[in-house]
């Protein structure tokens, strides 16, 4: 299997957010990524990221979120477009992967129209909630009409431990992490949002967009134990991070 870090946008929001001693004024810049896994059984997709529409109109597709997360990319940096340095369109996407359903995590799940999105029975229950807009959730990225699969805890995607499924919550009541298993390059936990910038998971800082702080403390508890028994943990906003990975053709395998 080959795991494919691809470009799925850059955000700019205020970094008090994540380091509540910063200056209220000061800004922070957030890349987006979404990950490919290229397996025997099917090609997944963990994330889609951003949706290109942003790029011109992001009040209008996102209305007052894109005032608390400003999208600053270019019309390239999607994973539509990002696919194409691997020789895949859309369509050879068999399985979406949704961590959770923000808008910069599942804004491009409406151009895989033959995946299957798999995400967490409580993530799906908070985007449908009477208040879910105010949370951060917009139908128009997150209810694009695919077929859904629920999960409810922990699952083996393809039954050979190659990726498995950890629901993660606390930012959000059903974010879903994955634990990637690679042949030559070793263990990768995705953790999405649940560790958005390493400093916060090595400070043991909870963000201010937090749903549950209890929840969160325990899933920080969770990812240490994973991340000791020898996996590499990606964050989900981390600059300094995202830097240092292969991206696009060049794979972890």
């Amino acid at each position: 299997m080959k795991m494919h870090v691809l470009n799925g946008g850059r955000l700019r929001m205020k970094k008090h957010v994540y380091q509540p001693d910063a200056d209220r004024a000061e800004t922070i810049e957030l890349p987006v990524s979404s990950f490919l896994l290229r397996h025997a059984q099917g090609n997944v997709l963990f994330d889609t990221g951003c949706n290109p529409a942003v790029v011109t109109d992001a009040e209008g597709r996102w209305g007052g979120v894109a005032r608390a997360m400003t999208p600053i990319m270019g019309p390239d940096d999607n994973v539509v477009s990002q696919l194409a340095c691997v020789g895949l369109a859309p369509d050879d996407i068999d399985v979406v992967i949704c961590s959770h359903f923000h808008p910069d995590h599942c804004g491009c799940n409406g151009f895989f129209r033959k995946a299957t999105v798999v995400v967490h029975a409580l993530e799906l229950a908070a985007a449908k909630a009477e208040n879910a807009q105010a949370a951060g959730y917009l139908a128009v990225d997150w209810d694009q009409g695919n077929p859904l699969e629920l999960i409810e805890g922990e699952k083996d995607l393809f039954g050979d431990g190659r990726v498995t499924l950890i629901p993660l919550p606390g930012h959000t009541p059903g974010l879903t992490g994955a634990l990637v298993t690679l042949d030559r390059d070793g263990p990768f936990l995705l953790a999405s949002d649940a560790v958005s910038l390493r400093s916060s998971l090595d400070a043991g800082v909870v963000p201010k967009n937090t749903w549950n702080v209890e929840q969160h403390v325990k899933t920080i508890v969770e990812i240490r134990r994973i991340e000791a028994a020898g996996a590499t943990v990606l964050c989900g906003h981390d600059d300094a991070q995202y830097a240092g990975l292969r991206k696009g053709a060049d794979a972890y395998e």
